[in-house]
């Protein structure tokens, strides 16, 4: 039994407009700390939370779990420590003083090792195609940032200065 009422319908029904999650933005904290008490501790390890978000000074920062990366003398990768701010989606990892992002070994013994092959001998004990390719990714990004004429170390130096990582294949 039809009651004779009409529902109108539009023709082209409203397109709905669906938010997309805001882009997660990854930063990278430096923090004091010895790699042989996080190998030995693992997930015990007392990290120390940061006081707010560096991008947006949120106080309100959750755990994010764990990442595992590796580093030269473990055998093991080494868990460290994320935090996500549930207000601006920065997901911070905190990473141990004195290395580059992405980078295994130290800063100092990176320096260590392009010097010593400056004076002629490639250094001992380390992969010689890993010490090639910080050397050739040194060059490409002192020519890229100073042109050409600056010595490799000074080089060095001048681009750490600037916060760049000098032997990075993309600067």
């Amino acid at each position: 039994m039809k009651t004779g009422v009409t529902v109108s319908r539009p023709e082209h029904p409203q397109k709905r407009v669906v938010e997309r999650p805001q882009q997660s933005e990854k930063m990278i904290l430096s923090v004091c700390v010895k790699l042989n008490e996080i190998y030995s501790q693992g997930r015990k390890f007392n990290w120390t939370k940061p006081d707010a978000c560096p991008r947006c000074g949120s106080v309100r920062l959750w755990g994010h779990g764990y990442i595992m990366r590796y580093f030269d003398g473990f055998t093991n990768g080494l868990l460290l420590r994320r935090y996500r701010c549930p207000d601006c989606g920065c997901v911070i990892r905190m990473k141990p003083e004195g290395y580059f992002p992405r980078f295994q070994a130290r800063i100092d013994t990176i320096r260590r090792c392009l010097a010593r092959r400056l004076t002629g001998r490639w250094c001992c004990g380390m992969s010689t195609s890993r010490q090639r390719h910080w050397l050739s990714a040194l060059r490409r990004n002192i020519v890229a940032v100073f042109g050409t004429g600056l010595e490799l170390m000074d080089g060095f130096d001048r681009l750490l200065q600037l916060g760049l990582t000098p032997v990075s294949r993309t600067i």
